[in-house]
């Protein structure tokens, strides 16, 4: 997003969304560490100080960027999914969820600054608090955000997660969508089974980390130097780890 020539003013809601449309681009260019309110306020035109009306600091404007990168992730996923087969049938259960964990990796190659924007945490928390008490809290808000009842947020005194129900609300809610896509196409390849068939204990948490673990590989790891052609013959090899997964019993 260009800055505003003219040092032009917006009316308060404006501004906040142009703001988060600049830091958007900021984190896309260059991941969370681009991601600064002074470059964003820079760039649509507008004083330092009227940007902090909106964010009272970095973490409030990455907190913005985190929610929009983590839906993008999760469109991603549904656009892929979505595609119908060459022959213009639907795709099966298990062709859904390998469609979707495509888009996932997909994503994280082909938008690497926004890929990690959406798992970044503020290096302090508001208040100051650092050392065990803040990696605690993000490890609380991770699984929160992940979505996985009983598992992380209650080992670690926070009580039980929340349950997921579809609506989207703030950071960690944005979060969930991904993971809730994993989740629903798991339970209908359970579904579609000849017999039915129960899905395994923790099978959306194997497959979050299968894909998540790649993406990162792929990104930032030894399998960033792939050829293409390999790349992708690594990526489809994952997928059908993780769909031949779920037929184990």
């Amino acid at each position: 997003m260009a800055a505003i020539p003219g040092g032009k003013t917006y009316h308060h809601g404006d501004l906040r969304n142009a703001l988060i449309g600049a830091a958007v681009d900021l984190a896309t260019e260059g991941g969370p560490e681009r991601v600064v309110l002074r470059e964003a306020a820079r760039r649509v035109g507008v004083s330092p100080t009227a940007a902090y009306r909106h964010f009272e600091g970095r973490g409030a404007l990455l907190a913005a960027v985190r929610e929009h990168a983590r839906q993008a992730l999760a469109d991603a996923m549904e656009d892929t999914a979505a595609r119908p087969r060459a022959d213009g049938s639907p795709l099966t259960a298990e062709a859904r969820l390998a469609a979707l964990c495509r888009g996932y990796v997909a994503f994280a190659v082909e938008q690497p600054g926004l890929y990690r924007s959406a798992f970044s945490a503020p290096r302090t928390e508001p208040g100051g608090r650092a050392g065990a008490g803040r990696l605690a809290g993000q490890a609380v808000e991770a699984a929160h955000a992940a979505g996985i009842a009983g598992v992380g947020a209650a080992a670690l005194g926070a009580g039980p997660a929340p349950e997921r129900d579809g609506a989207d609300c703030g950071p960690a809610g944005a979060g969930v969508r991904a993971f809730g896509l994993l989740t629903d196409a798991l339970a209908a390849v359970s579904a579609a089974a000849r017999p039915p068939r129960a899905s395994r204990p923790a099978a959306e948490v194997a497959a979050w980390s299968a894909v998540h673990g790649l993406s990162l590989l792929l990104l930032e790891g030894p399998l960033r130097r792939l050829p293409a052609q390999r790349r992708d013959d690594v990526v489809e090899s994952t997928l059908a780890m993780v769909v031949s997964g779920t037929r184990a019993p």
